[in-house]
């Protein structure tokens, strides 16, 4: 099989991983519940784990990273427990349901009105809008770092200089770009990041996190067992236990420890070059053909490795089915749980056959996938 689905999630994932996770399987405890070998030996290497996260994503405290199931997780977590009820948030056309959908609930049940700043025909919003977005309620702001379905990349340092001008808390999806393109919290501003550690970052599925800026409040999505100050019956304020109530996925943040030394070992700027020289490849294949559309914007700038493209009016998951049996190429159909970037493109009744790709993947791969649209295209 060429996997080309590496939005979704990378796979397969790198053997050091997997031996990460089986030694920890084997030999880690419960982190912070006991002073026995196994327990000491999973909370080193949860602590060491925050301190990689921290260095990547420009952190400036490990204690601030705060482990969760995946980036959905995590966006719930901001979302719900940092935007002060009757305000106004601003997001944008581009986002995944996972920023969506807390927004849409806190709409109906929290009062807070949301703005979105709406794409263009190629998929970019423009950050200039957010000046006529803004009102004196508004109190955050929502912003993916790169969209699932183009890979078009927002400037998030130029929107972390509006949020600071205006006095907003800004919160950014690094879902997309995390281990892909350089995020640094500081430099750009955003006060809570959200990633998860199963897409570019090579990690198990179930691992992900946020970054919190030091002197930022979020108040805890759920509470519980902290390990300490058991006879509390308030759940632990200082971080990163705040937002960790319960066991956590000890073993997959040992594969994620594992992911990041191969990820730093490569480098970031390797890691773009690659990316970027794959995804070119396939857009100089593919966007000239007869009955192929492809989405998004492909200039200079920085872009998530994926290209979504459509062929003539079949469904696009006709195509993916067609990719996956006859040339045993993985993609993914569909509307990618992006449903206002669809309707920008117009492309809901349609969705889009997204092509992703990681460093690891090959020019032969490339090629191959090439052939398979023409040969669709012409069909």
């Amino acid at each position: 099989m060429i996997y080309l689905d590496n939005a979704a999630t990378t796979m397969p994932k790198p053997p050091e991983v997997i031996r990460a996770v089986a030694e920890a399987m084997q030999t880690h405890g419960n982190a912070g519940r006991g002073a026995h070998g196994g327990a000491m030996q999973a909370a080193r290497v949860v602590y060491e784990t925050r301190v990689k996260l921290a260095q990547l994503l420009g952190c400036t405290r490990a204690d601030h990273v705060a482990f969760t199931a995946n980036a959905t997780e995590a966006l719930n977590i901001a979302i719900d427990g940092a935007i002060p009820d009757g305000s106004h948030v601003i997001s944008t056309d581009l986002e995944h349901n996972s920023v969506l959908r807390p927004l849409y609930r806190m709409q109906a049940q929290r009062r807070i009105a949301v703005s979105f700043a709406e794409a263009d025909g190629l998929g970019n919003v423009a950050v200039d809008d957010f000046d006529r977005l803004i009102r004196p309620e508004t109190r955050a702001m929502v912003v993916t770092h790169a969209s699932n379905l183009t890979g078009n990349t927002v400037d998030v340092a130029r929107v972390g200089k509006f949020a600071r001008a205006h006095g907003l808390l800004l919160i950014v999806d690094a879902a997309q770009t995390a281990g892909s393109l350089p995020v640094d919290m500081a430099t750009m501003g955003i006060d809570i990041l959200c990633f998860t550690g199963h897409k570019a970052l090579l990690g198990p599925q179930g691992t992900g996190g946020l970054c919190v800026r030091e002197g930022v409040e979020i108040r805890p999505w759920k509470v519980g067992g902290a390990g300490f100050h058991s006879y509390d019956e308030e759940h632990p304020a200082a971080y990163p236990e705040r937002l960790e109530a319960g066991t956590l996925n000890g073993h997959g943040i040992a594969g994620l420890s594992a992911a990041l030394d191969i990820v730093a070992a490569q480098g970031l700027p390797s890691i773009m070059r690659a990316e970027d020289a794959l995804v070119h490849r396939f857009y100089e294949g593919v966007h000239s053909v007869n009955g192929v559309r492809v989405y998004g914007e492909f200039g200079s700038g920085p872009r998530a490795p994926i290209v979504a493209l459509n062929i003539h009016d079949m469904d696009s998951a006709a195509v993916a089915d067609e990719l996956s049996e006859i040339y045993g190429i993985a993609t993914r159909p569909g509307a990618h749980c992006a449903p206002r970037m669809h309707r920008a493109l117009h492309t809901q009744g349609q969705g889009a056959v997204r092509f992703s790709f990681s460093w690891r993947n090959t020019a032969r791969e490339v090629d191959a996938a090439i052939l398979a649209v023409r040969e669709l295209a012409r069909a």
